[in-house]
Parts: structure tokens; C-alpha cells; sequence
């Protein structure tokens, strides 16, 4: 059995993240010691990875609720599962996408300033008058 400390430094989940999804109970609650500590499991552990890495990865806390659904059914069909991570999937190009926008926008008024006093910045004129952006980044 694990102390919430010991989780925490076996998973890189923070302390204040574990209770947080305790009380989401994507973790269960854990059991306690005569001296009132919590106390993990190895599954717990293994659980809590899972989640950490679904997180890294930019998943939303409903599609990990799904995914520990899923996993939790282990002989049914994964079409939910590919669902959930085609969806992010297209979340995630749609955003890098947008982000190709902003990078290319940015670029273009840090280029365009060559004053030499915030009078004469085009990088303020730009963000002052939208007009002055070569397309829509929002």
C-alpha cells in the first residue's frame, strides 16, 4: 500500500491533483490506516498513470471518465475508445492549425515593426487595429 506522497512521486501526480480526482472519483476512494492516512493500491497506481498520461495528452476529464469505462470492460468492442481519440484527434489539428495562424501572424507584425519608438510600433498599431491582420487568427 502507497502513501499519497509515495502516488505522487511514483505517477508525477501532485497531491492536490489526486484528492481533486478522488472527489471526481475517477480515483476510488483509498483506504485508510489506524492513523488515518490514505492508502493506495498498485491498481490505484496503475489507474492514476492512466489518467496522468489520458491528461498529457490533452484529453478532457469526461472522454478519461469514458476511457476508465471502457477499460473497466475489457471484452467489449473499442469503438469507443477509437471514437474518443479520433475526436481529440481532430480537436488537436483543428488547434494546430489555429496556432500555424497565430505563429504566422505574429511573425508578420514582429517583421513589420521597425520603429524605433512604441509611436511608431507596428506591433502595437497591429494589435490596436485589427484591420491591419492579413487574415482571421481567432
Amino acid at each position: 500500500m502507497l502513501s499519497i506522497g509515495e502516488l505522487s512521486r511514483r505517477t508525477g501526480v501532485k497531491i492536490p491533483t489526486i484528492r481533486y480526482y478522488e472527489q471526481m472519483g475517477l480515483i476510488s476512494p483509498p483506504e485508510r490506516s489506524a492513523g488515518n492516512q490514505r492508502r493506495y493500491s498498485s491498481a490505484e497506481q496503475d489507474r492514476l498513470s492512466f489518467i496522468k498520461h489520458a491528461r498529457d495528452l490533452g484529453l478532457k476529464i469526461e472522454d478519461i471518465r469514458e476511457l476508465l469505462a471502457l477499460a473497466a470492460s475489457p471484452d467489449q468492442p473499442c469503438a469507443g475508445a477509437n471514437r474518443i481519440a479520433a475526436n481529440h484527434l481532430t480537436s488537436i489539428r483543428e488547434r494546430i492549425r489555429q496556432l500555424k495562424r497565430l505563429e504566422a501572424e505574429l511573425a508578420r507584425m514582429a517583421i513589420g515593426c521597425q520603429g524605433a519608438k512604441i509611436k511608431d510600433c507596428y506591433v502595437i498599431e497591429s494589435l490596436a487595429n485589427h484591420e491591419l491582420c492579413s487574415h482571421g487568427h481567432r
